[in-house]
């Protein structure tokens, strides 16, 4: 990947798309985390792991492929952020919108390509517009 095309993610956009997550599904993220079930059919906040990405029409294999440039390097977590703005709730259609808000590369002391820092968000939106949720994650790329 050029320095380029590393600039030009910036601002690209996920498809977007719904989601909606059932009770069962909600259930088995409850269990797989040895809580109890949320009280009121509210969605168990594990659900911000995947759900996002889903509602944004997109994967995370999709996200490698743009953000790594088809490299075989590795990805490393830099970091995510959660924001929880409205409850969320078994059965609500959530849309998700967002994309790619940042892009640095990082050279080694010879000048040769180290890593670059992939940032992306997505905001969950409920259908009365309210954006209820909003998921930030930081990758970095390996080269």
């Amino acid at each position: 990947m050029t320095d380029v095309d590393l600039d030009a993610l910036v601002g690209r956009r996920f498809d977007g798309g719904e989601r909606t997550v059932e009770h069962w599904e909600n259930w088995l993220l409850t269990d797989c985390t040895q809580r109890a079930p949320m009280t009121d059919d509210l969605l168990h906040p594990v659900a911000l792991f995947h759900v996002p990405i889903q509602a944004a029409a997109t994967s995370i294999a999709d996200i490698f492929a743009v953000a790594g440039g088809g490299a075989a390097g590795s990805v490393t977590l830099l970091g995510y952020d959660w924001e929880y703005l409205a409850p969320m709730y078994e059965g609500m259609s959530l849309r998700g919108v967002g994309g790619i808000t940042a892009a640095q590369r990082h050279r080694d002391d010879a000048g040769h390509v180290a890593h670059d820092d992939v940032t992306f968000s997505i905001e969950l939106v409920a259908p009365g517009g309210e954006v209820v949720a909003r998921v930030t994650n930081r990758w970095r790329f390996l080269r």
